[in-house]
């Protein structure tokens, strides 16, 4: 393939750096990882911000976590018809083939994807409504979102959006017949977190008080 290009010597000096210590302080676990496949306890789905690192987080080793990571951490509704879809496939592979116990909705402070749906929204960023766009069109998930938010005071309109958008996902996730069947089975378990990236604040969506609450 023509186009791809060389890696960058300083991520190739990095690597060399990480074989050297991690991976030969633990190689035993890796090999054990690789020979006896994945058995993660819950699945993460994330946003792609580089600011938000959920294994560190939470202090997870590898294959403890099946993570899956897109735009503002969103989770569309059920729709068969939608064609290609990595979010829908990634947690269809979770729930029913890795068999995880728990899925964590991760969203987070300052999320350009959540400032995004709202500046569309408000017809500020015309560009996102043109139908070749793949952030607009991943972001009408927040659309009803929005909805909900769009008379609160500004300053503290963001954030109720960003921990909106966590709980679309969680009731998105509830369209999916899998994620239902194994929820109301027991077997499986939905939570909303919300990150504050500056303070290191972890928020909890708490359903019988209606509201995030700090661990």
């Amino acid at each position: 393939m023509k186009h791809a290009s060389p890696l960058p010597p300083s991520l190739i000096q990095r690597y060399h750096g990480w074989k050297a210590t991690t991976y030969a302080q633990n190689a035993a676990w890796y090999r054990r990882l690789a020979a006896e496949g994945q058995r993660p306890r819950a699945m993460i789905i994330a946003c792609c911000d580089s600011r938000v690192h959920v294994t560190s987080i939470f202090g997870a080793e590898q294959g403890e976590f099946f993570i899956h990571r897109n735009i503002a951490g969103l989770v569309p509704s059920h729709d068969p018809g939608a064609g290609q879809h990595g979010t829908s496939a990634a947690v269809e592979y979770a729930v029913t083939g890795l068999h995880v116990s728990q899925i964590i909705v991760v969203g987070h402070s300052r999320c350009g994807g959540v400032a995004a749906c709202a500046e569309m929204c408000e017809g500020a960023a015309p560009e996102l409504d043109d139908d070749d766009s793949y952030v607009g069109r991943w972001m009408d998930i927040l659309r009803p979102g929005y909805e909900s938010v769009k008379d609160l005071d500004l300053a503290i309109r963001p954030t109720a959006l960003e921990k909106r958008a966590v709980l679309v996902s969680l009731e998105n996730l509830m369209t999916f017949p899998f994620v239902a069947a194994a929820v109301e089975a027991g077997d499986l378990a939905l939570h909303g977190l919300w990150n504050d990236i500056s303070s290191g604040v972890l928020e909890a969506y708490d359903p019988a008080a209606d509201a995030f609450v700090a661990l």
